[in-house]
């Protein structure tokens, strides 16, 4: 076999090429059976009824949701058909309101306001109960997205989006949902952070 031959380092560059195709062929298989709804990564929208919480995965080093016992989103359980429907609608609320010109999902759109992947997993919903005189995390959350100016406590203010109760429940049953998806860490550092009130 001769090295200064042009067929043989053709030859190896196909045969890379092709092995490298399979390989990326694979791995894109296995990342779809990931990151679909219902995957191992991504729960199904049926989520929403259940209690999410996010704590340290020490055999993966990470952060990562752990989905606990029923905990219907505004008190009533949704089947697959209601719950495919409220993310639907969560997601084209997200979408025509454009809350990525100053919010993130996945670390994908503006750093104005903050971060919404593990929104709900937020502690200072807690807060927030007291502050709109809400009973749950949820119509908490619902009503700040309702009336942000009214809630408002920080010096960047999220505008009114003027959403209607049935726009600001869907959006709240998608940011529940989003939470519960394992982000491999992501955001790093969530619910770490400390900072003084």
């Amino acid at each position: 076999m001769r090295f200064d031959d042009p067929l043989f380092w053709r030859a190896g560059a196909v045969s890379t090429i092709l092995v490298m195709l399979c390989v990326l062929a694979m791995l894109t298989v296995d990342s779809l059976a990931a990151i679909h709804q219902g995957g191992s990564h991504v729960p199904p929208y049926t989520v929403v009824n259940r209690h999410i919480d996010y704590v340290f995965d020490a055999g993966r080093g990470i952060d990562a949701p752990v989905i606990g016992g029923a905990q219907p989103l505004f008190g009533k359980v949704l089947d697959e058909q209601a719950a495919a429907a409220m993310m639907a609608k969560g997601k084209l609320v997200i979408q025509s309101r454009a809350c990525m010109d100053c919010h993130t999902f996945y670390g994908n759109g503006a750093y104005y306001g903050p971060d919404l992947t593990k929104a709900w997993l937020d502690p200072d919903w807690e807060a927030w109960q007291s502050i709109t005189g809400a009973s749950t995390r949820e119509d908490a959350m619902a009503m700040f997205l309702m009336d942000p100016e009214k809630y408002a406590t920080w010096t960047r203010k999220m505008p009114n989006m003027h959403l209607s109760l049935d726009e600001a429940h869907a959006v709240v049953a998608y940011l529940k949902w989003t939470s519960a998806v394992d982000t491999n860490g992501f955001p790093p550092n969530f619910g770490h952070v400390h900072t003084d009130h």
